[in-house]
């Protein structure tokens, strides 16, 4: 990992494609501004964590049990 300092208005260009720009420095908290082509996906890493861990819960469901799950619940509503 390479660790920079940085002081507003200051940037970092990578690969001459994508420009991380420090914005504004308030307490422990930082905003950034991002540019980069269109097709390059950018992503908050909890973000990335919250999908992940979704996909792992959603593949572990039985099918058979959630489809007789659901049947109960919709004869419970008729």
């Amino acid at each position: 990992m390479l660790i920079l300092s940085r002081k507003p208005g200051e940037a970092l260009d990578i690969n001459g494609k994508i420009e991380i720009k420090i914005i504004e420095v308030s307490g422990d908290k930082v905003k950034i501004g991002i540019n980069a082509p269109e097709d390059v996906k950018i992503l908050r890493s909890e973000l990335c964590q919250t999908v992940e861990s979704n996909k792992d819960a959603a593949s572990s469901v039985n099918p058979k049990k959630l489809f007789s799950m659901l049947s109960g619940l919709d004869e419970k509503n008729q």
